[in-house]
């Protein structure tokens, strides 16, 4: 075998096992807080949405890998390529949007501006319910499902005197792919990043004016917003390393392409890491379960 199938095969199943057993725990540790409280706040279901998506994203992105080790002809069947595109290319966007919600519903519950627009979405995300993320769904369906009739094969000869093609090449129509991207990248990064920017200025002139106040009254705790705020920067910052990714990975140069798509089959284990740091309850959740756990093995 190969170097390069080598250590695809090995990316494969190292993130599989890594992003399945993180993912795991958040939907599991949500689970439990509707099973003990019997519903979740935004970010809550935010997270629990997310935990789902990376699993399926992680299996799909790993099964890719193992067809390309061990089946690569397989992909020159047109069915499995556009399904295969399909199912990741729908879990990739829905997770940017979800992105954007957790960014939306951080800002509106953080900052307190007067903008009739700002007014508008903060009212929207204040009557947060689970139909926003089956309508955000429905509406990734919507942009994702045309690849099946926007995907054309074109034959790849083994030589030029040979009649029997070797192979199958793909092509997407440019006037597809421009509108998918807007929507499914473009458009939920721009509005998570304005969230960001909208969140960052308004904690800056929060603790300006803190710490210019001379009325001598105690200073709020911003833990929680800080929390937030790291949040919303470190999910970007996975946004845009994939997205980055994803453009040097249809560069000519296949090694390289192969190094960055084994970066990105952890995208979904380090997401798992930045919920875990979002959310208190989740950890103590996890903590509990894994200390009693243990606790009963140390007993038998």
């Amino acid at each position: 075998m190969m170097s390069l199938e080598l250590s695809t095969l090995i990316s494969s199943v190292l993130a599989l096992g890594l992003a399945i057993p993180s993912n795991t725990c958040i939907v599991m540790g949500n689970l439990d807080i509707i099973r003990k409280k019997g519903k979740l706040s935004p970010t809550d279901v935010i997270f629990l949405a997310k935990g789902i998506v990376n699993i399926l994203l992680q299996c799909v992105m790993s099964i890719e890998g193992m067809i390309f080790v061990f089946s690569l002809e397989t992909f020159n069947i047109k069915q499995v390529f556009v399904f295969m595109n399909i199912s990741i290319y729908f879990l990739i966007y829905y997770n940017f949007w979800l992105t954007f919600w957790l960014s939306a519903h951080y800002c509106t519950t953080i900052t307190n501006l007067s903008y009739g627009f700002f007014i508008w979405v903060k009212r929207i995300v204040s009557n947060f319910r689970s139909q926003h993320l089956f309508l955000t769904a429905l509406g990734v369906i919507i942009v994702s499902v045309p690849w099946f009739w926007v995907v054309n094969a074109e034959s790849i000869q083994s030589s030029e005197n040979s009649t029997e093609a070797s192979g199958n090449r793909f092509r997407i129509s440019l006037s597809y792919v421009v509108p998918m991207t807007f929507l499914g990248v473009i458009l939920p990064f721009c509005l998570s990043l304005l969230c960001l920017l909208l969140t960052s200025s308004f904690l800056l002139r929060h603790v300006w004016r803190v710490k210019n106040n001379d009325s001598g009254s105690t200073r709020p705790n911003l833990q929680a917003h800080v929390t937030a705020l790291r949040t919303i920067f470190f999910l970007l910052l996975i946004f845009t390393f994939f997205c980055g990714s994803q453009v040097i990975y249809f560069l000519p140069s296949s090694s390289l392409s192969i190094v960055f798509w084994n970066l990105q089959l952890l995208s979904s284990s380090v997401e798992a890491a930045v919920i875990f740091q979002a959310s208190n309850k989740l950890r103590r959740i996890i903590l509990r379960r894994f200390w009693t756990r243990s606790w009963r093995n140390t007993e038998t």
